[in-house]
């Protein structure tokens, strides 16, 4: 692959990403005005939005899987590392490799489950907004659709040796542990 494909793609999938947060964003704020103008309605003109509560609610579910998307190909999801800091670096690429075929396996599940509730659940429509309960469960289905290659691309990384050993432990600086000053461990704090 050249170098001037290989730009464009990520130039895509970065816009891919990009696009991705936008609709975040378009979402919370639809949420917030459905919820805080329902809320202004019924308790100073003692009337409100009939499908305020299930379209934020819906909103707020498809909010949390397109930022799962994000928060996966950031690798920003949740981790407890306390026990891969203590392995070698083969076996921090081992516990790698299974969690990421773990999520993998997950993936498929809830693609597999969510195509299963979209389609069942395509003709049943919702009561207050009539929407159709499909366009529920395709949010996990979007999810899966997106995360399956995200986690295949990270474990074809691992493969082919492009992750390196810091890459194998993803913790961000503020949740490292800060080492005491001089001052404060010698009990010279003055206050």
């Amino acid at each position: 692959m050249s170098a001037s494909s290989t730009s464009a793609t990520s130039r895509i999938v970065e816009a891919y990403y990009r696009s991705i947060k936008i609709v975040m964003a378009v979402l919370l704020a639809a949420m917030v005005v459905l919820v805080f103008g329902n809320v202004v309605l019924r308790y100073v003109f003692n009337s409100g939005i009939a499908i305020s509560e299930e379209l934020s609610r819906w909103l707020f579910v498809w909010m949390v899987f397109l930022g799962a998307i994000v928060g996966l190909r950031e690798h920003a999801h949740l981790g407890v590392d306390s026990f891969v800091k203590l392995l070698s670096p083969t076996g921090r690429k081992i516990c790698y490799a299974l969690s990421h075929a773990l999520m993998l396996y997950a993936s498929i599940l809830l693609t597999e489950g969510s195509w299963k509730q979209t389609v069942l659940n395509w003709d049943t429509t919702a009561p207050a907004s009539g929407l159709s309960v499909g366009l529920f469960y395709a949010a996990g289905l979007v999810f899966g659709v997106a995360s399956i290659p995200i986690l295949l691309h990270d474990l074809y990384r691992l493969f082919t040796g492009q992750v390196s050993t810091d890459d194998l432990i993803a913790i961000s600086e503020s949740e490292e542990q800060v080492p005491a000053t001089s001052s404060h461990a010698n009990g010279n704090d003055r206050r």
